[in-house]
């Protein structure tokens, strides 16, 4: 195995990530259990699958850093769990407004502005869409498509890999690789846009909440769970990367990811703990709802 032809410095740094990785399951379970006593059950479980993401993903990359033959797995299993995140993340900014109810009250006569990342920060020219018990149903359906489709993509990816049809670094237009990526790339995109947009009204609202901070943790989790190691694939695809045998260069890159990946989500769990576990204070009645500058209109 590749662990048994490491040398000193080398097992100093897989023991090194494997403590981390432990100590990101401790941390979390510990924090789990907090939520589990003090946040009312209506929020507990989607708190608790938000806080769960870091220390997965942390997980999955020990287990593949350990047991190469086995990151394509780990790999899909982060990703089919994060995307779950996502949707719960929704759903969580549409908990902490008191539910969809109070959330169309708050915002009777607001417009969701569409013009945001990842999707259309450049189409200036959309108009704004009124805030409706339909737009917030098509919103959800944003993130559900994806908690729902990538799983079936995956599924469908391991069934050809096993098969010796999907090889996850070729990216030829004849191979499956490259359109299933690109239709996973296309959910993503649709899933992080409804995200971006309902963040974009209630920030103001949630302040209060601390969503700002918790929704830059979460967006830290998307860049480099996804872009980070898409950019490092690519680098070891092209032989940027070089090769430093036993390990060809798609392996290093493989293990320069999963070991990055350890220490960040590290951070990102003791810093998730800070994050969820302070005491905040209760919105504002609903005759002093908070609205973006734009909204005027707001029936007083």
């Amino acid at each position: 195995s590749l662990s048994a032809g490491l040398d000193l410095p080398g097992r100093f740094l897989f023991a090194t990530l494997t403590l981390m990785t432990l100590i990101a399951i401790l941390v979390f379970i510990e924090e789990a259990v907090y939520i589990y006593r003090k946040i009312p059950s209506s929020k507990r479980s989607i708190i608790i699958w938000i806080n769960a993401a870091a220390p997965v993903i942390s997980t999955t990359s020990c287990i593949g850093m350990w047991v190469p033959r086995s990151t394509m797995f780990t790999d899909f299993t982060a990703g089919i769990f994060f995307a779950i995140v996502i949707h719960k993340f929704l759903m969580m900014m549409i908990k902490e407004c008191g539910g969809q109810k109070v959330l169309l009250r708050r915002f009777e006569n607001g417009h969701f502005t569409i013009t945001t990342g990842p999707c259309c920060c450049c189409c200036l020219c959309l108009p704004r869409v009124p805030i409706t018990r339909q737009t917030l149903f098509w919103l959800k359906l944003g993130t559900f498509q994806f908690a729902v489709f990538r799983p079936v993509l995956i599924f469908l990816s391991i069934v050809l890999w096993t098969n010796g049809n999907y090889v996850l670094y070729n990216l030829s237009p004849k191979g499956p690789a490259l359109w299933i990526s690109c239709f996973i790339g296309a959910l993503t995109l649709f899933a992080l846009w409804a995200v971006g947009i309902m963040f974009r009204k209630v920030r103001i609202l949630l302040k209060c909440k601390n969503i700002i901070p918790k929704f830059a943790l979460y967006q830290f989790i998307v860049i480099l769970n996804h872009l980070q190691t898409t950019i490092i694939n690519i680098f070891a695809t092209q032989k940027i990367i070089p090769c430093a045998p036993p390990l060809s260069s798609t392996a290093r890159g493989s293990y320069i990811a999963q070991q990055l990946l350890i220490m960040e989500m590290f951070l990102i769990t003791v810093i998730s703990r800070v994050v969820y576990r302070r005491k905040y204070h209760d919105l504002e009645p609903l005759e002093c709802g908070a609205e973006e500058p734009g909204d005027k209109n707001q029936t007083p």
